[in-house]
């Protein structure tokens, strides 16, 4: 029963708000307009002009009789403008760019001083070999080999034949002519090799005979560069044995070079 009584008081004290409505602070949109309106220059009459209810465009500022200006701001930069800061770090380096044409030749410059001197270079080599040798004593073999030196030059270019030896070197490597030619001696065996370094390459062989002859024999061999040529006598059981004398020369040796080798 209480209960009953409190909601109808409650009823009675809710209800004046919905007839009434809430107060509120808005005000009517005329009278914005009026106080829009209400607005006028230092120059027009004092007199307020009579508003035409009919027309409400007559209410909105943008129907002035005037333009109002427009207003832009302007900051100066120069007085917001600090002090200068300090330097920063350097950035990361860029991509190397395209290689630019190439400058101008620059002026000559000072000479510079005396270099060093060099190793030695090798010796000159002569494209040209020949020799042509000859003996006037005679010749008896006494130990089973033996060397034939030569006592007569005709014809020895640039020395590569050793007088003293007996042996041409070859210091051009190529194709080599050489010529050998004896006189055999009466009743005595002739038994001799032309000898490339220490290989028999041919042999030049007379029997004994009561009549001396004229021997010779040639040959022609592919050289390389330090191969020696000479010539050896070979003493078997008989005699071996060439002739000459002071007069004349019987015994010569003599070789050239045909060709050289293509390095």
């Amino acid at each position: 029963m209480e209960a009953t009584r409190m909601q109808v008081h409650l009823a009675f004290l809710v209800l004046p708000l919905f007839v009434l409505g809430a107060p509120t602070d808005e005000s009517h949109p005329q009278e914005v307009s009026a106080t829009l309106s209400s607005c006028r220059r230092c120059c027009d009459s004092m007199e307020t002009p009579e508003r035409s209810e009919a027309n409400p465009s007559t209410s909105s500022p943008h129907s002035l009789p005037y333009s109002v200006p427009e207003v832009r701001p302007y900051i100066n930069i120069t007085i917001l403008k600090g002090d200068k800061g300090d330097r920063g770090l350097p950035g990361i380096p860029g991509k190397w760019g395209k290689e630019g044409p190439p400058g101008e030749r620059g002026p000559q410059g000072s000479k510079g001083s005396k270099g060093q001197m060099g190793a030695p270079g090798d010796p000159c080599k002569h494209q040209y070999a020949a020799f042509s040798v000859g003996r006037r004593k005679a010749l008896h073999s006494s130990e089973g080999y033996q060397p034939l030196i030569f006592d007569t030059v005709f014809v020895n270019l640039y020395s590569h034949f050793d007088m003293f030896k007996g042996k041409f070197y070859c210091y051009v490597a190529g194709l080599y002519f050489f010529s050998l030619n004896v006189h055999t001696w009466n009743f005595k065996e002739t038994y001799m090799h032309v000898m490339r370094n220490d290989r028999e390459e041919v042999i030049l062989y007379a029997q004994p005979s009561d009549r001396s002859i004229m021997q010779s024999q040639s040959l022609m061999l592919e050289l390389r560069e330090n191969d020696e040529i000479w010539v050896r006598l070979y003493k078997r059981e008989r005699d071996n044995a060439i002739y000459s004398d002071d007069v004349d020369i019987y015994i010569t040796f003599s070789g050239y070079l045909i060709k050289p080798s293509l390095e």
